[in-house]
């Protein structure tokens, strides 16, 4: 989809607005330059009021919400707080200029904006992954996806958290006027054009809490023998329990399998030791409990969706150890 060259972006502002997510789009679109040195973009800052109470400091704007009918693209950052009510006139605006078929995207949690218009609904979407569950919960005729940087459903579009917003504003100017224009973009911003990955990777998942839950002490015992080649019966056995009554339990519990939560216990394993250690791949795949090393680049890919290498390019912390 190349445009015009003088294509109109409204980023959006209202009392609550993260500042980061509303500088990606600001920062990104104004710098782009066509061939021969023209702007790809006029981007305009919206108010929902002429004064804006961003936190940590107050803004002004230039416009307000009647630009959004004059706009190619309208770009919606996140919100500090989600519970917040979403302002009438915002949403209404919103919907007026997808009507006459102007592009919305969100970053991070302005895709709780979005989805009060409706525009989402039936559509998959993304958004920070701290708050996907309740993107999910409030919205569920959204296919709320938590583990990718960025969902393009052609229109409408969503971004993760934080600096994946800078993600699907370089996909945007790829989608208007081609790579090279798009790579020189990405070089200002100090960014790769495509970077490796989803969301998955900045995951936090805590260890299991010492709540007396009734698991506890087996989940304890895997993540002290995930170096082991476990079976269901040895984990039944274990446990005393049926591997019937085992599978019951941990769905109740856990939300998942035996099997399929030692697979996430040893890929977070190996994450820990993608990133503090310089051992091989393979013998990491051997010290988490993996059969080989192909297995545990697939299942490494399936939940981190990344590779093993890249991971650790991205969040190696400290020099590489002996092997």
């Amino acid at each position: 989809m190349h445009l015009r060259a003088m294509h109109v972006v409204a980023i959006v502002a209202l009392d609550g607005v993260v500042p980061f997510d509303l500088s990606i789009p600001t920062g990104v679109f104004q710098h782009v330059r066509l061939p021969g040195g023209r702007a790809g973009y006029e981007v305009r800052v919206c108010g929902v009021t002429p004064e804006v109470n961003a936190g940590v400091f107050t803004l002004r704007t230039h416009s307000g919400l009647e630009e959004l009918a004059r706009a190619d693209t309208v770009i919606l950052p996140g919100i500090a707080d989600v519970s917040a009510p979403m302002p009438e006139e915002l949403l209404r605006a919103v919907r007026a200029a997808a009507a006459s078929g102007t592009r919305v995207a969100s970053i991070c949690s302005g895709a709780f904006l979005l989805a009060a218009t409706g525009l989402l609904d039936g559509r998959r979407a993304t958004t920070h992954w701290r708050v996907t569950d309740e993107l999910a919960r409030r919205h569920p005729e959204i296919q709320v996806d938590p583990d990718v940087l960025y969902v393009d459903e052609g229109q409408f579009l969503t971004s993760a958290g934080a600096a994946a917003g800078l993600d699907l504003c370089l996909h945007m100017v790829r989608l208007d006027h081609g790579a090279a224009v798009a790579a020189d973009a990405a070089r200002l911003s100090v960014m790769p054009l495509e970077r490796d990955g989803g969301q998955s990777q900045f995951i936090l998942h805590a260890p299991p809490a010492p709540d007396g839950s009734s698991l506890e002490p087996l989940l304890r015992w895997l993540d002290e023998n995930l170096h082991e080649p476990l079976t269901l019966e040895d984990i039944a056995r274990h446990a005393a329990l049926s591997v019937r009554t085992l599978n019951r339990r941990f769905r109740e519990q856990m939300g998942t399998t035996p099997l399929q939560w030692i697979l996430r216990a040893r890929v977070r394993r190996a994450q820990q030791l993608l990133e503090t250690t310089g051992h091989s791949v393979e013998a990491i795949a051997e010290r988490v409990g993996f059969g080989s090393a192909t297995a545990f680049r697939e299942h490494f890919q399936r939940f981190v969706t990344t590779s093993p290498q890249a991971y650790r390019r991205a969040f190696r912390s400290a020099p590489p150890a002996s092997h």
